[in-house]
């Protein structure tokens, strides 16, 4: 009798969460295959590449010393050499994430972007007309939290084909984002209803979080009854198979039940791994180094620098970065068309800190704390490596032998901290990416392969999504959705 009831609710949870649950499956494996080949609209360095002008080295005509005479040299995290526009500027960026602005040619304090200035900007650096110009707080594609400190942004659209959109910082006047239209128009398609990304919804994070969370969980009740029931209703034996009457519906009902059984296993992994993405519970949240602990690795920069100096040595230059890690400096120097490259500060010449300063800076920033092991990665594995863009290679992974059981990646030419990992990441690495993106590196070096795995899951998992909406629609309609004849019970 207990077992009788147990059952009715079984399937009578199935089915009426099930009937809302699959209209959200089904949009979320089609824009997830959008998604895999539109991204979400970023800036990646490679775009800012190539819209920036080369520094203008004859324009620079002020040392940051002199421009940042009253700031604290102490306090000084990088400091960015670039073009703002027609004019050359140095970006001072603190360890407190506060940015100060001067003008490379007089040293003159930049705090604002009149529109006026906002037009030249974006004019120069997309090579078009700007056809409208607007300062807006946000929009869909500016809701996230890293804008914050440049809001209110400038919104300038161009007069071009493509149809692009340019986003700068109304104080600096920095380029933060650049869209087209077909990105706008996939991205509604994709990562949009995927993420459950409207922008009234994602300008408060929490309650962002908490829509998805309670979104998904019903769906993984869904999933796992489901499976549970199609595990019930399976006829297993040989004449059975022979027949094809593995499964004692008919119609649409069979369809939903084999398609179920062939992607339930996926469908699981999927949907689960997409409640974990805003990490319920805080259960993998990991505190790396603090602000005062990476200060202290980076040490103190120097901002004497002699502008003629770099002139001479990075003629084609379009940013100039100078930075510290592990008590050195050094320049980072970007340009379009070819590898980022990392200089000693002082010599101008390829930095190679080797391993053992680093093991020391190291040791030094966790004093309580002793390195279990060193190593040097020279091609990507599971732990580090990059779905998209560059992977910055090779890299030393430093094991501490702390509670946390860290590993440390370390740029072993700069000294630079590149990611920390603590044994709570890695566990999310597998419960999360592995199942939510697939991004295993023999699949990632065979990126047809990778495709063909997330199609033949995605579209098993929209047919089971599918059939499940007409069912229920049929249902609602007060509909049969099995043949008459059929007298199992059926979900």
């Amino acid at each position: 009798m207990a077992g009788h009831f147990l059952k009715r609710w079984l399937y009578l949870t199935h089915r009426w969460i099930g009937i809302v649950s699959c209209l959200f499956f089904a949009m979320w494996f089609v824009s997830g295959l959008v998604l895999v080949y539109v991204p979400y609209p970023a800036l990646d360095r490679e775009e800012w590449l190539a819209g920036q002008a080369p520094i203008a080295w004859e324009s620079v005509r002020t040392e940051p010393g002199s421009a940042f005479a009253g700031s604290d040299p102490a306090d000084l995290r990088r400091l960015q050499l670039e073009m703002r526009g027609p004019e050359p500027v140095w970006r001072w960026q603190s360890w407190t994430g506060e940015e100060l602005v001067r003008s490379a040619s007089d040293g003159r304090v930049i705090s604002e972007t009149p529109p006026g200035e906002a037009r030249a900007i974006a004019a120069a650096y997309a090579g078009a007309d700007v056809a409208r110009l607007d300062l807006i707080d946000n929009d869909q594609w500016t809701v996230a939290g890293r804008y914050d400190s440049h809001r209110p942004l400038w919104k300038a659209t161009l007069a071009d084909e493509a149809g692009r959109n340019l986003y700068l910082s109304s104080r600096t006047g920095a380029v933060l984002l650049e869209t087209t239209a077909r990105e706008r128009f996939w991205n509604w398609l994709g990562a949009v209803p995927h993420w459950i990304y409207p922008t009234v919804l994602r300008q408060d994070a929490e309650a962002w979080r908490q829509v998805v969370l309670w979104l998904s969980g019903p769906c993984i009740v869904a999933g796992l009854t489901g499976i549970w029931i199609g595990i019930l209703r399976i006829r297993l034996g040989r004449r059975r198979f022979r027949e094809h009457r593995i499964t004692p519906y008919r119609g649409w009902m069979k369809w939903h039940h084999l398609t179920g059984l062939a992607g339930s296993v996926f469908l699981i992994l999927w949907i689960f791994s997409g409640w974990l993405s805003v990490d319920p519970g805080n259960l993998f949240r990991s505190e790396g180094p603090g602000v005062e602990l990476q200060k202290q690795y980076a040490g103190a920069i120097d901002p004497a620098i002699d502008p003629g100096r770099l002139a001479a040595a990075l003629p084609g230059a379009q940013r100039v970065t100078l930075a510290s890690a592990a008590g050195a400096a050094y320049l980072q120097v970007e340009q379009g068309g070819a590898p980022v490259r990392y200089l000693d500060a002082r010599s101008l010449e390829p930095s190679a800190r080797g391993p053992q300063p680093v093991l020391q800076a190291v040791a030094q920033l966790f004093p309580a704390t002793a390195i279990a092991s060193a190593e040097t990665l020279t091609k990507p594995d599971s732990y580090w490596y990059a779905v998209n863009g560059e992977l910055r290679l090779p890299v030393m992974r430093i094991r501490l032998d702390d509670s946390a059981a860290t590993w440390l990646h370390v740029d072993p030419a700069t000294g630079e901290v590149l990611g920390s990992l603590a044994r709570s990441d890695r566990i999310y690495r597998w419960l999360y990416d592995l199942f939510h993106r697939w991004d295993l590196n023999i699949l990632l070096e065979n990126r047809p392969a990778r495709d063909v795995v997330i199609w033949v899951f995605s579209l098993a998992g929209l047919a089971t999504s599918v059939t499940g909406v007409w069912i229920g629609w049929l249902r609602l309609r007060g509909k049969r959705t099995r043949n008459p004849r059929t007298r199992a019970r059926a979900g």
